[in-house]
């Protein structure tokens, strides 16, 4: 906090994380603090007093994206819960209420969707969109947190997206289920066990920068570099008025939260040990209180250049609410020119006119003060030993603060110089992960390489056994056709011998015949010439057959190749 001068004060103190950051994170989350039960917050409370962080315009659109494919979704995640087996299901009180190697041996069996599904119900009972969610975060966060085993031994065996979850139950921010941030495992598990801030844009060690007040040392989780004294809570918000800073202890308290518990009030500074009392702060951490026109005046000249219209306003009615009830004539004024500007700034002022009016005001209270300074409180002329007694407050007071710039600014140098080593490491590591990722790429290009050459012998193999194949088929072809031939000729070849076979016994019997019929004429020429009459009929019928049979001895022989086709039939 800077003194109402401004030039007598080396050391100011900006809103906290403007070094840090709050590091791009833009996700629409809503947060409850791990050591308070979620309340619904009073219109009069500002939502600097809550942990809250930023809302972008990416959000609505990823809303709006998740809303066209949930259906989709609820499809794919309906399909999951089917293949999964009931004793391998998990819930989210299963995994606040069991033990954590049970069911890390169970969750490392579940698909990713099963396991982002068990994410996005918590996500859901966190963002309030569950009924009676506020019960059902209070029972879990019970359950949790009244747990003896879950130390750091024992949650080293959890499953990555157990940590995430039971981390997300103990502190109630939800930004540890989302998909874009990714924490190593021993940081979630630091901020578990309270060893690390649980704001993900600061992530210091705790207690931070070594400090061992009262607050950081009986508050669990609690860090001084972004969370407010009073309500233990952080929120993104930078280069405002927002915030106050303590000179002598560097701790945070949100302005709300100051002026709710009467932390801002009347009194004097060492700057100002007589007249009316001015508006000052009251650290609860050292017990300690500074001056607040010289913060404000440091704010302003170092940010009010780069505010809109709407950051004006707000940080105007910021300093109109500190200064509203001073009885300095400084500060009266800061309150009445705020007022004044908020006026114009609505009738149609543009910021940076406004702006520049501001810190115009403040150099005017600032030579108000010198001649105040060298004229004495009511114009008159000071005694020289009172001046001499000021002019040595001042300087002992500046000197002070500059012994306390100068420890900063060696903290500072000690934590810069470890972070610039903790980079170091990481990049070593980083190295020797990309030398074992080149060496793994190189064996996996081996790998590809053999199974081509493998393939590539495979489609050779293919080829040559399709070309077997086909010679094959050739070869069955004309043993075939070669087959047809054989059958055709056994076929010419038995009818043939049929033929042959039957003209043989025609003609046997042909020669049978004609020897019968030749003794049956022998024998009637013998009964003629002994004097005996034969039958006319019986002579008549022989006589035919001789003739029959002659007639067959005298035609042409048969051809056998006019009856292939007919091997069967009997000659005529």
């Amino acid at each position: 906090m800077g003194t109402s001068s401004g030039s007598n004060h080396p050391h100011q103190m900006l809103p906290p994380r403007q070094q840090q950051g709050s590091g791009g994170l833009e996700t629409a989350l809503s947060l409850v603090s791990s050591d308070q039960e979620p309340r619904r917050e009073s219109p009069a409370e500002s939502a600097s007093s809550q942990e809250t962080w930023p809302l972008g315009d990416s959000v609505a659109g990823k809303k709006t994206v998740s809303q066209k494919t949930e259906p989709d979704s609820m499809e794919q995640n309906v399909n999951v819960m089917h293949h999964v087996s009931n004793a391998d299901k998990v819930s989210v009180r299963d995994i606040a209420r069991e033990r954590v190697e049970l069911v890390a041996e169970r969750m490392h069996r579940l698909p990713d969707e099963f396991l982002d599904e068990l994410k996005n119900g918590l996500k859901s009972i966190l963002e309030g969109n569950v009924a009676q969610s506020v019960d059902e975060f209070m029972f879990l966060q019970k359950l949790v947190q009244s747990r003896s085993d879950l130390s750091s031994t024992t949650l080293v065996r959890a499953h990555r997206v157990q940590l995430e979850i039971l981390v997300a139950i103990n502190t109630g921010i939800q930004a540890f289920l989302h998909p874009n941030i990714s924490l190593s495992q021993p940081s979630l598990i630091e901020i578990f066990v309270y060893k690390r801030c649980r704001n993900i844009a600061c992530q210091n060690q705790l207690p931070a920068d070594d400090c061992y007040c009262e607050i950081c040392t009986n508050r669990k989780g609690f860090c001084n570099l972004c969370m407010c004294t009073i309500c233990n809570k952080f929120d993104f918000s930078v280069n405002t008025c927002r915030w106050i800073g303590c000179d002598l202890c560097s701790h945070w308290t949100h302005t709300d939260c100051a002026i709710r518990d009467g932390q801002i009030t009347t009194g004097s500074s060492a700057k100002n040990t007589s007249g009316p009392g001015e508006i000052v702060f009251k650290c609860r951490a050292c017990n300690r209180t500074s001056e607040l026109l010289g913060w404000v005046k440091d704010v302003f000249q170092h940010c009010a250049p780069n505010w809109d219209r709407e950051s004006l306003m707000k940080e105007l009615d910021f300093v109109s609410r500190i200064f509203r009830g001073s009885e300095d004539q400084r500060g009266r004024k800061l309150f009445w020119k705020c007022e004044e500007l908020i006026d114009k700034i609505k009738g149609g002022l543009a910021e940076a006119t406004a702006a520049k009016l501001i810190l115009m005001f403040f150099q005017e209270i600032e030579l108000d003060s010198v001649k105040s300074f060298e004229n004495g409180e009511g114009g008159r002329l000071m005694a020289p030993q009172d001046a001499c007694n000021r002019i040595a407050e001042v300087v002992h007071e500046t000197l002070r603060k500059m012994e306390i710039v100068a420890e900063e600014k060696t903290r500072m140098f000690k934590k810069a110089r470890m972070a610039l080593e903790t980079c170091d490491r990481e990049l070593e590591d980083k190295a020797k992960e990309v030398s074992e990722l080149k060496a793994e790429r190189q064996k996996k290009k081996l790998q590809i390489d053999e199974l081509e050459r493998i393939v590539r012998l495979k489609q050779a193999e293919a080829d040559m056994f399709q070309l077997k194949a086909n010679e094959a088929k050739r070869e069955a072809d004309r043993l075939q056709r070669i087959v047809l031939a054989k059958m055709d000729k056994s076929e010419e070849e038995y009818a043939s011998n049929y033929l042959k076979q039957r003209l043989s016994e025609a003609e046997a019997e042909k020669q049978y015949l004609f020897e019968k019929i030749k003794l049956q004429e022998n024998s009637r020429v013998a009964s003629q010439s002994s004097g005996g009459g034969g039958d006319p009929s019986q002579v008549m019928m022989y006589s035919k057959i001789r003739d029959l049979l002659q007639g067959y001895n005298l035609s042409p022989k048969v051809d056998p190749q006019s009856n292939e086709r007919n091997p069967f039939r009997s000659n005529p």
